[in-house]
């Protein structure tokens, strides 16, 4: 099924014709992940879903997102573990563990491409990288952070990363990027705490001359670190242009347990499900679902996990929908804003779990 969605845009389906696609893949996801995963198949049974086929989005049955703390969820046997991803988690925290085969691994590249390309463009980019080479190069530190940036290298035409091990601004390497690569299109990868410390606090303080503004600044998180120092998304842009020249800007929202299917930030500050996923906001009561403009909780939905059942998460963030197939940017499906973590809610987040340390 997941191949009929290759065929279309990211964002090129209104609602009857995307609803009737993923709902028949997701159906097809959870009668494959019960056949072949004992431990969803007792979920699935200690929460009364018979064998059959949901009549419509809302009726999917979700996981809470803890279990992949609690339980070992695998649909794949054990030689065909491709990567397992750890999620971030403060120290002594359990973090979820999801194991991808090499389908799963390939298609959410795929896909992931396919949704960064409708923000910034098809052709391979360099890429400034806001962090240090050990996040990639220690495996201890290889949770979402750096696999989110291995995630992004097959998209890169070429990979700099710009802070040396202990976290300084390597002056060199950024000023050696933005000579060789800086009067075309470029990338620019971090997340939000890190690039407001290490890149625009550098900057301001030593009173660089550095010129970004032919970046497309791609963030992934750290946004708890900032909303707790009173910056705001608005602040964070208006002095990346200020100090850097920054104009461009594309955030998003995801996480380890959904990989590849990310909620896109448009230019209107909105972030877009695409047509390979949906957003359901429950509220706190009962689980129903909220109409439009109401707060609950987010579960997300995905086509994309085939080697684990995380294709309908019940997540442990707020957030409202704000609208379908209506945003001015044009692209179709729903677009929401997230309202932060459920309080105590475990503290979750890359960015968020190193800049506690620092």
């Amino acid at each position: 099924m997941i191949e009929d969605f290759h065929k279309l845009p990211p964002y090129s389906l209104a609602k009857p014709e995307k609803r009737q696609l993923l709902l028949k893949e997701l159906n097809e996801l959870t009668e494959m992940h019960r056949e072949r995963c004992a431990g969803y198949a007792r979920f699935l049974d200690a929460i009364g879903y018979s064998q059959g086929q949901a009549q419509k989005l809302e009726d999917v049955p979700f996981v809470p997102i803890r279990i992949f703390k609690e339980l070992d969820l695998k649909s794949i046997p054990d030689e065909q573990v491709f990567k397992t991803m750890m999620s971030s988690g403060t120290s002594g925290q359990a973090q979820s563990k999801i194991y991808l085969d090499k389908r799963t691994a390939i298609l959410q590249q795929k896909v992931l491409l396919r949704l960064l390309g409708d923000y910034v463009g098809p052709k391979r980019l360099p890429m400034l990288v806001v962090d240090c080479p050990a996040t990639i190069r220690d495996r201890r530190l290889f949770t979402t952070r750096g696999a989110t940036i291995m995630g992004l290298d097959f998209m890169a035409k070429k990979m700099v990363f710009v802070l040396n091990d202990d976290m300084s601004l390597n002056l060199e390497a950024l000023m050696g990027f933005l000579e060789t690569y800086g009067k075309d299109n470029f990338l620019i990868f971090g997340f939000t705490f890190m690039i407001w410390q290490h890149l625009f606090d550098v900057i301001e303080k030593k009173n660089l001359q550095v010129d970004l503004s032919n970046g497309y600044l791609l963030t992934a998180g750290g946004w708890k670190k900032l909303t707790n120092a009173a910056v705001s998304n608005l602040d964070f842009k208006k002095r990346g242009e200020n100090v850097c020249g920054i104009r461009h800007y594309v955030d998003h929202y995801g996480m380890a347990e959904q990989t590849g299917c990310i909620y896109a930030e448009c230019a209107y500050g909105h972030l877009h499900a695409s047509i390979y996923s949906d957003v359901i906001v429950r509220r706190y009561q009962d689980f129903s679902p909220c109409g439009f403009g109401e707060p609950g909780f987010i579960q997300v939905l995905s086509s994309l996990p085939h080697s684990y059942p995380g294709h309908s998460i019940l997540t442990e963030d707020k957030g409202i929908i704000l609208g379908e197939d209506d945003c001015p940017c044009a692209r179709k499906g729903k677009y929401i804003q997230v309202l932060g973590r459920m309080e105590n809610a475990e503290i979750r987040g890359c960015s968020d779990t190193y800049a506690a340390s620092f």
